[in-house]
């Protein structure tokens, strides 16, 4: 009888143990484990159904099973230097992080029954590498360290509602993961919105001395009062020095950091706010962001940030 090449190792491990330690449940579990890798190589080649360990199939009706395996086969491991498939990316355990997160991902778009098109679109913005933006910094607000596994770049405008809305969230995330997120905030006012480029232009002002993101909580939370005398008041509440915050709200400076993160804006496409990027990915709001940024922490060290200094 010949032996998959697993089987013949497991086989070779048992009879080389000690007489006492040779039990059958040690050989059985050994055999069994060798057996299920050799089980799932073959599928992967094969073209039957894959299961993997970490991600949960259990439930999955039979053409469920058989959508999963396939999209496995199909979809590229997410890590640029790991050019084999995702399915042998996880069993064969490669370099790239981003594997098992990614399989789980897929797997979890299949059982909320989503169509071949929104998961391949969801892999593609997720973990495809191509999909990745460089997104310039320059002169951006940010907080957290430079080091962290995830970066996430906001495009708003502080007179939108969407934006005031989402503002308390990203704080509140922020704050809960401060050591291994970094945020950036790109200026995007809106000309629908009358107010949207002097409350701008006070937030620049105010970064100008360090005291952007208490200038950021004020314009959020009060983002139906933004007339330059309520700019002025939370300039004031803030502890700025006035004249100085004035002269910077009408500076060159102020307008060119307005004009060059518009221009980033129009060359990563935006449209519209609160737009943001993960790690270079635009932010697919019916996704959940924990989650994604989980994923992306799992997979730190496997590719590049997404925005550059």
């Amino acid at each position: 009888m010949r032996f998959a090449p697993v089987v013949r190792a497991a086989l070779l491990l048992v009879l080389t143990l000690p007489r006492r330690s040779r039990g059958p449940a040690i050989g059985f579990a050994l055999l069994a484990s060798a057996c299920r890798g050799e089980a799932a190589e073959t599928a992967t080649q094969s073209g039957g159904d894959i299961e993997m360990t970490g991600v949960d199939t259990r439930e999955f009706t039979s053409r469920e099973k058989h959508e999963f395996s396939r999209y496995m086969r199909e979809f590229p491991a997410p890590c640029p230097t790991v050019a084999v498939p995702l399915a042998q990316c996880v069993f064969e355990k490669r370099s790239c992080r981003s594997c098992l997160p990614a399989a789980i991902a897929v797997a979890k778009a299949v059982r909320e029954g989503m169509t071949q098109e929104q998961v391949r679109h969801i892999y593609k913005e997720r973990f495809d590498a191509t999909s990745r933006r460089v997104i310039p910094i320059d002169e951006s607000p940010t907080r957290g360290p430079e080091t962290a596994p995830v970066t996430i770049v906001e495009f708003a405008d502080f007179e939108c509602p969407y934006c005031q809305h989402i503002a308390p969230e990203l704080d509140g995330l922020w704050e809960k993961r401060k050591s291994e997120v970094r945020f950036i905030f790109k200026f995007m006012p809106l000309s629908i919105h009358p107010h949207s480029e002097s409350a701008a232009r006070a937030a620049i002002a105010a970064q100008k001395q360090g005291k952007f993101w208490e200038m950021h909580r004020q314009l959020f939370a009060s983002g139906r009062r933004l007339e330059q005398s309520d700019l002025e008041s939370y300039a004031k509440a803030i502890g700025l020095e006035m004249d100085r915050f004035r002269a910077d709200m009408q500076s060159p400076a102020t307008k060119a950091q307005l004009d060059a993160d518009r221009k980033v804006a129009d060359d990563l496409g935006v449209k519209a706010t609160p737009t943001l990027f993960i790690n270079g990915r635009e932010y697919d709001p019916k996704l959940q962001m924990e989650g994604w940024i989980d994923d992306e922490i799992a997979g730190a060290g496997s590719s590049g940030a997404g925005a550059s200094p």
